[in-house]
């Protein structure tokens, strides 16, 4: 046999695979170029003539011809590599750590990247390997609200009791106000950025038109939705946005309405004397976010406020209007998916 001619031993199922792995356009290119090399062995041909043909190199012939012989298809797959050895340690970790831990350098509230680099010494890629690798992210905010109520696991228990079991026969509503919505112009539509991207942009000025407020009060049971907007928010208005609620509402059935501890909503015994089957429950202090009817807001501002012109109040007022009578056919109640709830919702340590 001559030199450099050679034909590797092959099963018939390897064969079939490496017909199939010549022609495929899914694989790894050098997958399909090591098969187009033993195709053209286990046809016979000599190595001169595969390295003219697959413009490649002798030696890279011969290798995967060889290991093509001693494992089979098995052969033309990539050994396992070590990879290259870290270049910083379990200590340079604990280093950038214990780092964020000390007070900020000089002119900065907090750490950052290339401070925290600057600090050690070091280069700031590898800082910024160590934080992504930890999940922290210096840039990413997120506030937190500790309810200091004494009474906090009391309070929440009543509240999350009235949404998952409530009295029978009874109705549950979660009533609270969005003060101060403010009825901007100002010019919006689509932009397109340096990158050639397509983004919803706005003009920086503006011009402000007056404010409005919006009571709402959400039947838990249902998802249907009551509401008014005034120009104020005091007591008054408030109370008469519930004498309109108490007339779409059945007068046979006790009403539980769950509340925050805004000033507005408490020392309101009059106005309760006059409606003995309505009852008051108060969220625990900075706790307004058990209160379902937040949720509902943020829907609506997401949905009919956010990246709007309007220009007077009764623009304003007319676009929370047509999201309410669409949103109505569609409205459904909210599943309480907390399975626990804790005075703090953040798990990790703050300062």
């Amino acid at each position: 046999m001559p030199k450099g001619y050679h034909i590797p031993q092959c099963s018939e199922r390897d064969r079939l695979l490496i017909k199939e792995w010549t022609k495929s356009r899914t694989m790894e290119s050098r997958l399909v170029e090591r098969a187009k090399i033993i195709q053209r062995c286990l046809d016979g041909e000599p190595v001169k003539k595969i390295v003219e043909e697959l413009k490649v190199r002798p030696n890279t012939v011969i290798d995967w011809r060889r290991r093509f012989d001693a494992k089979g298809i098995a052969g033309l797959t990539d050994l396992p590599r070590s990879g290259k050895p870290p270049k910083y340690t379990a200590e340079f970790r604990n280093e950038v750590l214990a780092t964020l831990e000390m007070p900020p350098p000089l002119g900065q509230s907090v750490w950052d990247g290339p401070a925290v680099a600057k600090h050690l010494g070091a280069s700031v890629h590898a800082v910024w390997r160590v934080l992504r690798k930890e999940g922290i992210c210096l840039s990413r905010q997120r506030s937190w609200c500790v309810s200091t109520d004494p009474e906090f696991a009391a309070k929440a228990a009543n509240i999350i009791g009235l949404y998952l079991n409530p009295p029978e026969n009874a109705l549950v509503i979660s009533v609270d106000e969005k003060p101060s919505m403010q009825a901007l112009e100002r010019s919006t539509g689509y932009v397109e950025t340096d990158n050639g991207k397509i983004v919803r942009g706005f003009k920086s000025t503006y011009k402000r038109h007056g404010t409005l407020n919006l009571f709402a009060a959400l039947e838990v049971a249902t998802g249907a939705i009551h509401t008014e907007t005034t120009k104020l928010k005091r007591r008054v208005e408030f109370l008469e946005f519930m004498d309109n609620v108490m007339t779409e509402l059945p007068t046979d059935r006790e009403v539980h309405v769950i509340l925050d501890n805004y000033c507005i909503h408490k020392r309101n015994d009059a106005w309760l004397s006059k409606h003995p089957n309505v009852f008051f429950h108060f969220t625990p202090t900075s706790a307004s976010w058990l209160n379902q009817v937040e949720i509902w807001f943020g829907i609506m501002s997401r949905k009919a406020l956010r990246g709007a012109s309007f220009k007077s109040t009764e623009d304003l007022a007319k676009a929370i209007n047509d999201f309410i009578t669409a949103y109505g056919p569609t409205a459904k109640p909210f599943a309480w998916r907390k399975r626990e709830v804790k005075g703090a919702q953040l798990k990790k340590y703050y300062h």
